[in-house]
């Protein structure tokens, strides 16, 4: 698995690539069709994303240290922007993803070309996922603790 400053690098390489945003927005609805779509015995209440205008479930596993993400939306553009999201953090550990922001987003001039409903969702995503790893690497302390 690529380190997670090295995806961030991919992602960033692979926006500059493309020409304007219609590109760009092209690349990020292919991005959501790749991502597949969550089992429905994980598109319950408790994983949808508060503060995102569309529905958007976020299930998540720990193994072997690593935070797994999964994830799936009802709308195109908003399924992009998880999968991106489940790019960059999923198979990373706890520490890295408490540490390490999305800088791609500010890099690559999303947050200028999306709506200010859908930019504060793309912030309740990553502050979700950021939780997420906060209770894993807190969980993962107290496993140690008892070792």
């Amino acid at each position: 698995m690529a380190d997670i400053h090295e995806i961030q690098q991919q992602i960033i390489d692979e926006f500059k690539a493309l020409s304007d945003w219609t590109e760009r927005y092209k690349h990020i609805i292919k991005q959501g069709q790749n991502l597949g779509s969550l089992d429905e015995e994980h598109k319950v209440e408790e994983n949808l994303v508060r503060g995102c205008q569309s529905q958007v479930w976020l299930h998540t596993e720990l193994e072997d240290g690593k935070v797994i993400f999964e994830a799936d939306s009802d709308a195109a553009i908003t399924k992009g922007l998880v999968a991106l999201m489940v790019r960059f953090y999923s198979g990373q550990t706890p520490e890295d993803i408490i540490n390490t922001d999305p800088t791609f987003i500010k890099k690559i001039g999303m947050e200028q070309h999306l709506s200010p409903t859908r930019s504060n969702g793309l912030a309740s995503m990553v502050k979700q996922m950021k939780i997420y790893a906060m209770a894993y690497k807190t969980k993962m302390q107290k496993g140690k603790a008892k070792a």
